[in-house]
């Protein structure tokens, strides 16, 4: 190439970005002076944000920082109407606030990718993240008004927004996560977000900082509970149920769904223990007492099934089937007997279990008369065995009806 042909190539170059460059100036001064009035702050980072879009501006620190001087005085405004307790929107406050620390971080790992002064971005770095530690807890302060009013994606992206102060660099100088008391209170409602979304990733992305928040502890592993329980890990869904009732041992939730997956699973050894360590702690709960009562039907402990039905009907006489579970216990003790060789006296103490089932089972259906199905097989079998006719003829039309 000819040296006349490579001049013209320069010029051509030099003819074509230069128009670019000083339209790109032209805009960073407009939106400069926005910034300086006070208005239009919009146009100036809409259009700061423009130019960003075009890979020629992408090293360009200036339209960085005209972008987050731009936001950082939109949220001045706002958070002076709150100081002065003049009216405000609410969310447009905390999406400002959001929208700056996103602004200042670009505008940070820009000047580290392609700022040209150590000193100066090291200077920069403390000037920015001094102002807005200042601001960080609005972010939480976001996701809590948000979560408030159930909008969980958006609180979800506060909370994540307060979260990720820590793995910025921008806030190195700021004390490391373990540091900050807001960190696991926003971790758990961030899990909690992800829960009402159904998002099982977000629900298990800060798990461990979450379980830091005692105050919703309980609350945060029945909701890693149920998420473990929706993505059918039956190994962390049990884990979790043992570790909160190991943490809240008078906890409904976790006691009713250990037991009831020991019961699914025939595991009755383990079901047994849960009830009895939940009896250490309350021995006069009528729930755990009933779910022990269950245990022992199951396992065809009768006699210690009938114990506990009266114990449990000594504390409240009015729990149907602490009534049912007796009543079954005594039927399922005759059946036993029935199987086995003997005479008139084992016909007698047949007889004899039969008619100690019959006043619980009577009484189970007076205090639960819609639960036919219960009652209605247990009293036919019942009357027919004492040979009480007339009772016996009227539950068997009762099961006959459709």
């Amino acid at each position: 190439m000819t040296i006349r042909k490579c001049l013209f190539l320069t010029m051509l170059l030099l003819t074509t970005a230069g128009p670019c460059v000083n339209a790109q100036k032209r805009e960073i001064g407009q939106a400069r002076t926005y910034i300086k009035s006070g208005k239009n702050l919009d146009k100036a980072e809409e259009s700061m944000r423009m130019l960003l879009t075009d890979s020629v501006n992408i090293g360009n620190i200036k339209i960085y920082t005209t972008l987050a001087e731009a936001v950082k005085k939109q949220y001045e405004q706002v958070n002076e109407r709150v100081y002065l307790r003049l009216p405000y929107d609410t969310v447009v406050f905390f999406n400002t606030t959001k929208k700056m620390f996103d602004a200042y971080e670009k505008l940070d790992s820009a000047l580290v990718k392609y700022g040209n002064r150590q000193d100066g971005n090291d200077k920069t770095r403390a000037k920015n993240a001094e102002y807005l530690s200042a601001y960080r807890v609005n972010l939480y302060n976001g996701g809590l008004f948000l979560l408030k009013r159930n909008d969980f994606r958006k609180a979800l992206s506060m909370f994540d927004a307060y979260l990720d102060c820590h793995s910025q660099p921008l806030f190195s100088a700021y004390g490391a996560i373990e540091d900050d008391h807001l960190a696991p209170l926003a971790a758990s409602r961030s899990l909690y977000c992800g829960y009402k979304m159904q998002d099982y990733g977000e629900v298990l992305r800060n798990r461990e900082l979450a379980m830091k928040d005692t105050q919703r502890l309980e609350l945060t592993m029945q909701c890693l509970s149920e998420t473990y329980s929706f993505m059918n890990d039956t190994t962390g869904y049990v884990s979790m149920l043992q570790e909160g009732f190991g943490k809240f041992p008078n906890s409904s939730y976790f006691f009713t769904h250990l037991i009831d997956h020991y019961n699914g699973v025939s595991d009755f050894k383990s079901a047994l223990s849960v009830a009895d360590a939940a009896l250490e702690h309350d021995s006069c709960g009528t729930l755990y007492l009933y779910a022990k009562s269950n245990i022992m039907l199951n396992m065809g402990r009768y006699d210690e099934c009938i114990e506990l039905c009266d114990r449990i009907i000594a504390i409240n006489d009015s729990i149907p089937d602490a009534y049912y579970n007796a009543g079954i216990a005594y039927i399922n003790n005759a059946l036993t007997m029935e199987k086995m060789r003997g005479g008139s006296k084992k016909k007698q103490q047949i007889r004899s279990l039969y008619s100690k089932s019959l006043s619980y089972m009577e009484k189970y259906r007076a205090l639960s008369p819609a639960d036919k199905d219960k009652w209605g097989a247990a009293l036919y079998n019942i009357y027919l065995k004492l040979n009480m006719g007339k009772e016996f003829e009227e539950i068997d039309a009762i099961l006959r009806q459709p």
